[in-house]
């Protein structure tokens, strides 16, 4: 065989040996492709996305041979032809690992505007490989104020002098619009804008999107976010427009009791920024600038958060966002140059949107009035579709409640006026809904209407906004009352995550509260999907925090007071660790680790000898307090100090969890040294509260945030459930006590006398708030009663989730869903059923997919069925004596007890029975 014979043989050869490894390879490949693919703190296909070095999550499709993933391997390419075989951007190779969620992106730096796209595949525990993933893409925002052209633009309305309610200035809504011309066909088209303020945006007469009142609301002197849309589709070759409507929304309007502003110097301003790429390569760009012409003329007159919306249709301005519209008479707007003094960041977490629509459910007319009963206690505004007639002017107000004589109750939105108006500019059906205000509400009123027309439920329907977040879990049992409880802590959550964490949606505050975000944060991570929404929170409370390591009291800080609080400052330790219990996503611990060392350097300032010296709101709204005040009776001291130590071991953990063993040592032994000279002050030798009064609080701090030495711990239990039962088994706790509850009675035990508590029907308790009407969760325990009416404080929201915190029991201990380790790796499933349900079951979408735990009592005999999600294992507890189970390769039992059978579980469907 002559050279070239033996060169085309060996070629042949080699060609045969790739194509039977490719053709081997795929025939490997039989594994059902990963799914739920997403980046960062769980974005699916983001655009505009914030985060230039991502992570990656992916989830194992529950299959029989799916039981754990051995290997992954990630692709990302700046072009989706490029996958998976050509990455330019990462090939993480094959990466032997049960890693499947949090995977950090080690590829090229990424920059602003990119777009990038990625794929994965997993290897199961046999070492069989699954199909690559469909491919899943994200495309970066603006990242850097030097990625603006555009300028800062409106108008001067200081100017027109429009005075409000509290003698603040009124900032009428801006009508803001660009005509610009195009020579060439858009292949894509970005539209980059925020606001000082609140905006709509349009193009060529259609909305952008249907996203309500972005940006939305961070620390505005330090960060503003940014929003982008695709309007590729919106754009035509030749004449075209942009117009944006702009409020005062946070930024510039009036914000809590206090007549404090954000900015009240400053107007309301907007800037936008639209990045076209034509079909023949070339480039343009269309900014907001002094060219640009305005006017505040428009149909919309006012419109305040707290105060409502005023619409004027006379003043209607049909065609204003399309170039069929002439604006000679318009003024030519104001330019600002960006300063670096205020970031402006993509938008980390999603927008508000309108997410539910509820019908009206009855009408009732009262002293010339219509009042609409939608049966829901809920947040968002009003579609109206009323007869009118020309000239009349709708009026349209807002109740949680009605007073007991059926009458409007706005007693507890205080200098919230809280009332719409619509002006019909001609005879026949108007269709409004407010654009820049939103209402806590149950009940609308309308005046003003046709009075000939008879009222119909299809007059009002509400439409209930927050963040556009889904459900992450569900939970349900035999018993009415507390699957309303369940509903009342969700709707509460609904109506509460308005772009951040408020403390209440309908008066004149709304603010992010520290201490109620703290307490409610974990049962929100079960019902809901807000990793994100509470990651962007967190970044407002670090640039909220004082230069001396003090959180304020709200965040965003309006009150600008530089006052802080025990036990709603450490929301910024104890909310990053519950969000990494229950992801097991360290960055969340990476971001905040700073700002946690800051808080405790602050707590330990505020100290002598050991005790601390900080207020502020105790237990905040503890029933019966002996001292007649808000604050409760649970000492400050003990207070200060309890959430100091606790800080401490916090701020340890995650030292420990990020590997930095000096300060993992520092922190703990500061723990052991406050919790020593805790329980040596406020504590004698039998576990006895002394130095304070003596309350439920006391105990549960000392015994939640482990305070107490062992020889101290037995009494204090005793001392506890003695105060509880002195209080004829009810509870006396506040916003601080009351989430301890649970959590230190089934620790020692008394998971029955929990479950008392919960049951009770008599105030205090969460089904008195039912028995009275409640659909979402009230403030005060006694906020309302059907004997004797609402409650005189004028402080007294019947929709304030705090006391929703029960809600992570519900999960945990009921249903039996829990992490034992961080994100579910390892979950906890372990029902504790008790009289009077015999029945519940939740569900969680978990990091790794959907865990389930459902249980029914029929008898003696207990039914328990469990769905165990892939690449994780669970340690079941079943009540009773097991009955008729063989163990097998996926089902281990550790212990097995006549009261309790406990048992390893990898990924899978089961059904145990046994006898109780």
């Amino acid at each position: 065989m002559n050279n070239t014979s033996q060169q085309k043989a060996f070629l042949i050869t080699l060609l045969c040996v790739v194509f039977f490894s490719v053709t081997s390879c795929d025939q490997k490949e039989t594994l059902e492709k990963a799914n739920d693919l997403t980046i960062s703190e769980g974005f699916q296909n983001p655009l505009g996305f914030y985060d230039a070095t991502p992570t990656f999550s992916w989830k194992l499709p529950a299959l029989k041979n799916n039981k754990s993933q051995f290997a992954y391997q990630i692709v990302v390419a700046s072009n989706p032809e490029l996958l998976p075989n050509n990455a330019d951007l990462w090939d993480s190779k094959k990466q032997e690992s049960e890693q499947s969620v949090w995977v950090k992106y080690h590829g090229k730096e990424l920059e602003s505007r990119q777009k990038v796209y990625w794929q994965v595949k997993y290897w199961n525990q046999d070492k069989e490989a699954s199909f690559w993933s469909d491919i899943n893409h994200f495309e970066l925002g603006l990242l850097n104020n030097s990625d603006w052209k555009a300028k800062w633009i409106g108008l001067d309305t200081k100017k027109e002098k429009v005075i409000g309610t509290q003698k603040n200035i009124l900032h009428r809504p801006q009508y803001l619009r660009k005509d610009f011309e195009l020579s060439n066909n858009v292949a894509s088209a970005r539209l980059y804008i925020t606001a000082k303020g609140v905006f709509d945006v349009a193009v060529n007469g259609e909305d952008v999107s249907n996203d309500v009142m972005p940006p939305g609301y961070t620390p505005y002197k330090k960060r503003i976010e940014t929003i982008t849309y695709n309007v590729t589709n919106l754009i035509e070759s030749g004449q075209n427009t942009i117009g944006v409507e702009l409020a005062a929304g946070w930024h510039s309007g009036r914000l809590g009791w206090m007549k404090k502003y954000w900015l009240d110097t400053e107007t309301p301003k907007m800037i936008c920024q639209l990045e076209l790429t034509m079909k023949d390569g070339s480039k343009e760009v269309v900014i907001s600038d002094d060219s640009w012409k305005g006017t505040t003329n428009g149909p919309i007159r006012l419109a305040s958060i707290y105060d409502g919306e005023t619409y004027d249709a006379n003043l209607e301005m049909p065609n204003w966002t399309t170039n069929n519209f002439n604006d000679k008479n318009w003024e030519s707007v104001n330019a600002f140059s960006i300063t670096n003094d205020i970031r402006l960041e993509p938008k980390r977490h999603t927008t508000v949107k309108t997410k539910i629509q509820l019908p009206t459910k009855q009408i009732i007319e009262k002293d010339g009035a219509v009042i609409f009963d939608l049966e829901q206690n809920m947040v968002g505004v009003p579609l109206i579709k009323v007869p009118m007639k020309k000239g009349q002017i709708l009026k349209i107000r807002f109740a949680e409640m009605l007073s007991p004589d059926g009458s409007f109750y706005t007693e507890n939105y205080r200098s919230a006026l809280s009332t719409n108006y619509y002006t019909a500019n001609e005879d026949g059906i108007i269709e409004y809904e407010p654009k820049f205000t939103f209402h806590g509400f149950r009940y609308v009123e309308l005046s003003g209407f046709d009075t000939s027309k008879k009222p119909s439920k299809d007059w009002v329907t509400g439409l209930v906004q927050y963040s556009d977040f889904d459900k992450n879990g569900t939970f349900t049992s035999s018993n009415e009352k507390l699957n309303q409880l369940q509903s009342n802590i969700v709707w509460g959550l609904r109506g509460n995550f308005f772009d951040i964490p408020t403390d209440c949606p309908q008066r004149d505050e709304r603010m992010g509260w520290t201490g109620d975000a703290q307490v409610f944060g974990p049962t929100s991570i079960f019902n809901a999907n807000v990793y994100k929404f509470w990651a962007s929170w967190m970044q407002s409370v670090r640039e909220s925090q004082f230069d001396d390591g003090g959180i304020p009291w709200v965040v965003p800080d309006v009150l600008f007071n530089n006052k802080v609080s025990a036990g709603w400052g450490d929301v910024c330790t104890i909310i990053p660790w519950k969000i990494y219990l229950r992801t097991g996503d360290k960055r969340i611990l990476e971001e905040n680790f700073e700002m946690m060392k800051g808080w405790v350097a602050y707590h330990e300032k505020n100290t002598k000898k050991g005790i601390s010296k900080m207020g502020f709101f105790g237990d905040w709204l503890q029933p019966y307090p002996e001292n007649g005040n808000n604050k409760g009776d649970t000492k400050q001291s003990v207070i200060g100090t309890a959430f100091f130590a606790h800080s401490a071991k916090l701020t340890a953990k995650t030292a420990k969890i990020l590997g930095k063993e000096k300060e993992y040592q520092k922190y703990e032994n500061l723990f052991k040294e406050v919790s020593k000279k805790f329980a040596n002050h406020f504590f004698d030798e039998n576990g006895k509260v002394k130095n304070a009064t003596e309350t439920q609080t006391t105990y549960l701090l000392a015994l939640a945030f482990d305070m107490l030495p062992e020889q101290k711990q037995k009494g204090a239990k005793e001392q506890l459930l003695k105060k509880i039962e002195e209080a004829d088994n009810h509870l006396r706790t506040g916003f601080l006590g009351t989430p301890l509850l649970s959590e230190v009675l089934d620790e020692t035990g008394e998971i029955g006398l929990m479950y008392k508590l919960l049951f009770n029907e008599t105030y205090p308790s969460w089904f008195y708030s039912i028995n009275q009407g409640a659909t979402t969760i009230w403030e005060r325990w006694n906020s309302y009663s059907k004997a004797e009416g609402f409650n005189p404080q004028n402080m007294n929201s019947l929709n304030h989730y705090a006391y929703g915190a029960i809600g992570e029991w519900m999960y945990e201990r009921i249903a039996g869903i829990a992490p034992l380790e961080a994100g579910y790796k390892m979950i906890k499933i372990a029902p504790v059923p008790k009289s009077p349900l015999t029945s519940a079951s939740a569900n969680l979408d978990t990091p790794y997919g959907k865990v389930s735990s459902s249980w029914e009592i029929k008898g003696d005999k207990l039914q328990l069925q469990i769905v165990v999600p892939p690449n994780t294992k669970a340690k079941v507890t079943v009540p009773g004596t097991l009955e008729s189970f063989e163990e097998s390769n996926d089902v281990k039992i550790i212990s097995d007890y006549k009261v309790n059978s406990e048992l390893i579980v990898k990924p899978g469907t089961y059904t145990f029975n046994s006898k109780l």
